[in-house]
């Protein structure tokens, strides 16, 4: 089992690292159902992302890591701080990029990465994976299927090791994060990279970014939160 360094009933707020990819590229396992509308589809979902982190007390900004003009522009509507300039080689390498300047221009604060892609999120469920990750040096949630991740935290002055993409979950227990097990968190690790997953988020409750698109389009039946 891997041990993480506690941090003893830690009380802080975080800087969220909310990264999103330009729009063009962005959830291609949703051509099929979403067509001509994939990229409106991945914004309405970050969107909805975006606006329930910022909603969640525990957290002191949003910071968005995007070169999308499109994104950038509706997620700064929603109260997110954009960080551009990503490398280009890859989410990790964005992230640490974005953590390198949240921590810049919001010292002190711990560093959560999010996935951009959890449109059913609900800011009461975020804030209860991070009050169980506030302890820890550096912890991490599994998505839904458990072989992925949706979160991974780290505590002010921890080293920031994302791993996202694919198998992270092990990636991320084999470089000695602590899983967070939380009860009642479904929203937090139901990501959508597939038309299975966007069903399952539409039973959750979406929000209404993307339930106005759904509509709008008759995607799926998608009644809001």
């Amino acid at each position: 089992m891997c041990v993480s360094t506690s941090r003893g009933g830690a009380d802080h707020r975080w800087s969220l690292l909310v990264p999103v990819k330009r729009l063009v590229g962005a959830k291609t396992r949703l051509a099929g159902l979403a067509g001509p509308h994939r990229a409106d589809l991945a914004l309405a979902i970050a969107c909805d992302t975006v606006m329930a982190a910022v909603d969640c007390p525990a957290v002191a900004s949003v910071f968005v890591v995007t070169d999308d003009a499109r994104a950038s522009a509706e997620l700064r509507g929603l109260g997110a701080r954009v960080i551009a300039g990503e490398p280009g080689t890859g989410l990790n390498p964005a992230l640490v990029h974005g953590a390198a300047e949240a921590a810049r221009r919001e010292p002190g604060q711990g560093l959560c990465a999010l996935s951009a892609d959890l449109p059913a999120l609900r800011p009461t469920e975020l804030g209860a994976v991070l009050a169980e990750a506030a302890p820890h040096e550096r912890a991490f949630l599994a998505d839904a299927p458990g072989i992925g991740t949706t979160l991974y935290a780290a505590a002010p002055g921890a080293a920031f090791t994302p791993a996202f993409e694919g198998a992270s979950r092990r990636r991320h227990l084999d470089d000695g994060a602590v899983e967070l097990a939380p009860a009642g968190v479904p929203t937090v690790r139901r990501d959508v990279d597939t038309p299975e997953d966007l069903r399952g988020a539409v039973d959750l409750g979406v929000g209404p970014h993307t339930a106005k698109l759904l509509d709008l389009v008759g995607l799926l039946d998608a009644p809001g939160r």
